[in-house]
């Protein structure tokens, strides 16, 4: 095997997880070429990652006519595709591509026409975590010994690729040794049950009260939607919400200390760059940090002490469960961390 392609067309979240697979497969075939065949704004996630050689927009690939995109993916050079996440659009056309090995889950009716390796996988309710679901893939290449969670963590790092800009440097500029520089991520696109701003606007004051820096991010969208909760903590918080590109994004964190959110695509971003990682999730499969957990050196999560929050399947919004963690017991797992060199 000398090139591969992993498929993965959704959130920034569920492409980290994917990037286990990437060094795994670096691991083990030390010459071989990774190309990952993304959505556009993932792009800057994939330079980031070293185990990633190459990178394929699919939403580039939708402009071009069907023959086109046939060709364009021919010119690959792939000697497999993995269907991490299953496309019936992207399989058809492997598959015209005539990629020699396609590999794909057996629960997916288009790839029993378009895949010729299937792996049995039920990813709903399995008690595995997302990243090792994502390895099961590579069974049919003979990669049976796969990787516990701890070894995928260094399989999965990050890397800033641009420098921060002097503006944002400055931010970060520590007036005391043991201050922190941390961020608070409250929203989650719908990706994640959210922990209410009532709360990050409590640990968001307590930190500010203990000396530390606090920053809010979030898309501009995000951000109007809590300009007035913004606007209520501005003496506690620094808002940076619609102001970063995905890449400089990725070189704030880097050069932050730490990040608190819910099991959304910035929480597994942190983790990957080696920073403190705090989730907040709910004990409902199989949404909970059993899956979707951050894998990183300094990665940990909260969860309420429930069997399963199943009261609050029919009011997602409303979720009790994850509501139910204080602040003080974010504050109490902060407390314990140190500040980090910039990576």
């Amino acid at each position: 095997m000398k090139t591969f392609l992993v498929s993965r067309t959704d959130a920034i979240g569920d492409l980290v997880l994917t990037l286990p697979v990437c060094g795994w497969l670096k691991q083990r075939y030390p010459a071989c070429r990774v190309v990952l065949l993304g959505r556009d704004y993932t792009r800057a996630v994939a330079a980031a990652c070293p185990a990633i050689d190459a990178f394929i927009s699919d939403d580039d690939l939708q402009k071009l006519p069907a023959a086109e995109q046939v060709a364009a993916l021919r010119a690959i050079g792939a000697d497999a595709v993995l269907h991490v996440f299953p496309n019936r659009r992207l399989a058809g056309l492997c598959r015209q591509a005539r990629i020699p090995l396609r590999i794909g889950t057996r629960n997916r009716w288009f790839h029993w026409l378009t895949c010729n390796r299937l792996v049995a996988l039920s990813r709903r309710n399995s008690p595995l975590h997302e990243a090792q679901l994502n390895l099961e893939l590579l069974r049919p290449l003979g990669l049976t010994d796969l990787p516990t969670l701890a070894e995928l963590v260094p399989l999965g790092r990050l890397r800033a690729t641009e420098p921060l800009a002097p503006l944002h440097a400055a931010q970060l500029a520590r007036q005391r040794p043991q201050q922190l520089n941390l961020i608070l991520h409250p929203r989650s696109r719908g990706h994640g049950r959210e922990w209410g701003l009532e709360h990050y606007g409590a640990l968001a004051r307590a930190l500010h009260q203990q000396g530390h820096r606090v920053f809010v991010s979030g898309t501009q969208a995000e951000g109007d939607s809590m300009r007035e909760w913004l606007r209520e903590h501005a003496a506690v918080l620094t808002d940076l919400t619609g102001q970063l590109s995905l890449p400089q994004f990725l070189a704030f964190i880097a050069a932050a200390d730490g990040l608190v959110a819910s099991g959304t695509g910035p929480l597994h971003l942190a983790a990957a760059l080696g920073r403190h990682a705090l989730g907040v999730f709910p004990p409902m499969r199989p949404i909970h940090p059993g899956r979707w957990a951050p894998l990183g050196p300094h990665a940990e999560f909260v969860v309420f002490d429930k069997p399963d929050c199943a009261d609050c399947r029919q009011a997602p919004a409303a979720c009790t469960c994850i509501k139910a963690i204080a602040a003080a017991e974010l504050l109490s797992r902060i407390a314990v961390w140190q500040p980090l060199a910039a990576s």
